[in-house]
């Protein structure tokens, strides 16, 4: 895991991501794509400087690369920075009290001013995804395992 995070360490590589991803929720070229020359403008960085570090990010699966002509087109691929999450929600989320009712997610859903606590509603947001997550993953195996352990009990099963 550690190599993902020397890849999202480095600034630059952090700014093609951010390009990348604001590409996509605005709908910019074909499925949020951008060409290395688009990088390349919208960026500080010399062409060579920007390829050898799209290539890092290709490497390690946080970009995909689609060829046409010359052209390279790049689209992010947020899937290994789940890793990153799941890692590190429980650092994040330390504090949390989850009886707290007081909290800033409470508060913003009941439509509360939470200025200066934005930070914090996207931490207690994503611990409460992750927790959700884990739950029914956990369920979802707890249930296999009963299936699995009536369907040896039933009569009928065992006859064979």
């Amino acid at each position: 895991m550690a190599d993902i995070f020397d890849v999202i360490a480095d600034a630059t590589r952090r700014e093609l991501l951010q390009h990348l991803l604001d590409a996509s929720l605005r709908g910019e070229g074909v499925a949020g794509e951008l060409s290395v020359s688009e990088l390349v403008d919208r960026m500080d960085a010399t062409q060579p400087t920007v390829s050898k570090h799209l290539k890092v990010l290709r490497d390690h699966g946080l970009v995909t690369v689609r060829d046409e002509g010359q052209h390279r087109y790049y689209t992010v691929d947020s899937a290994p920075l789940e890793e990153v999450e799941d890692w590190i929600i429980p650092f994040l989320s330390a504090d949390f009290d989850p009886d707290n009712d007081g909290s800033p997610v409470f508060a913003a859903w009941a439509g509360a001013n939470v200025a200066g606590a934005g930070s914090s509603v996207g931490r207690v947001a994503a611990d409460a995804s992750h927790q959700a997550r884990t739950i029914i993953e956990g369920a979802q195996e707890k249930l296999h395992d009963v299936q699995e352990a009536v369907s040896k009990r039933l009569p009928w099963k065992n006859q064979d």
